[in-house]
């Protein structure tokens, strides 16, 4: 099996289709046909089920993906590692909690470039949930998450432990107002949910936002309450306007560090990027 053909078939399976693949791999139609049946004729399988001018992923077909992922990361990997010991190039995939990567990944994205200025940073942001899966499935070469992680193919490096206070706009009585959340993956929600049911809320409902400065936002303005980093809140725009107290440890210590796989080649850039991460002693 040529690589190019695994790469062309992660690209039908990801983009949906032969002809968003072909976009994708910036060729003709006919190229990502010819590979997909080339690689069906190797392996003597049919990797996709076709409904008319769809396609549909073949039960062999999902096997292979998740080979795919693995080979095609390992390939990626191993050629930045390589590079890494002469001209410190190739490609670093980084994921990391949008409260993480506003507060925190800044100085240390610095830190990474200055030691391989060769070497092209990718950020992605999500939940904590959503990183380690791409993580797991090798979409990323690390990711900032919540912790504790305890996964037998992923290593787990704590690095700081953030503290979560409840966050609401000054005037306003959080027992009365609804719980803002990040979406459902959050490390932080169910922290918020559990506080939430232990203080008797009246509002029982949450809202959902997809950013931080619009989750602090609306809570500046008294559409509800929220659990969040304190460094994070007091580094907002809106920190004139919010009301931070603190609650109980065991709700609001938070141990966040550094996954990813154990089988995966050593990357002097992960060493660098941890580094930089970890607090600095008084």
């Amino acid at each position: 099996m040529e690589l190019i053909a695994l790469r062309t078939f992660q690209a039908v399976v990801e983009e949906g289709g032969i002809l968003a693949a072909s976009r994708k791999l910036n060729t003709v139609q006919s190229n990502v046909t010819g590979r997909i049946q080339k690689l069906e004729e190797e392996l003597g399988t049919e990797l996709f089920f076709r409904k008319g001018r769809g396609l549909q992923l073949a039960p062999s077909g999902r096997v292979l993906l998740d080979y795919t992922r693995r080979m095609l990361m390992l390939e990626r990997q191993t050629a930045a590692a390589v590079r890494q010991v002469g001209e410190s190039v190739g490609e670093l995939r980084i994921g990391a909690m949008e409260t993480f990567a506003a507060l925190h990944l800044p100085r240390a994205l610095k830190a990474v470039r200055a030691s391989h200025p060769g070497l092209e940073l990718r950020v992605f942001t999500d939940t904590s949930a959503a990183l380690t899966d791409k993580v797991l499935h090798h979409k990323l070469d690390c990711a900032l998450v919540a912790g504790p992680v305890i996964h037998p193919e992923l290593q787990f490096a704590e690095l700081i432990v953030e503290e979560l206070v409840q966050v609401h706009a000054a005037g306003s009585n959080p027992l009365l107002l609804p719980l803002i959340l990040f979406r459902e993956g959050c490390a932080y929600r169910a922290r918020a949910l559990a506080w939430q049911r232990s203080q008797g809320h009246v509002q029982a409902e949450a809202m959902e936002f997809g950013t931080l400065e619009g989750i602090l936002g609306c809570i500046a303005v008294g559409l509800g309450w929220t659990l969040m980093p304190r460094r994070v809140v007091e580094q907002s725009a809106h920190a004139a306007d919010l009301v931070v107290e603190a609650v109980p440890p065991e709700i609001s210590l938070v141990p966040t560090g550094m996954i990813s796989r154990r089988d995966a080649p050593a990357l002097a850039a992960l060493n660098t990027l941890a580094a930089a991460l970890a607090p600095v002693p008084d």
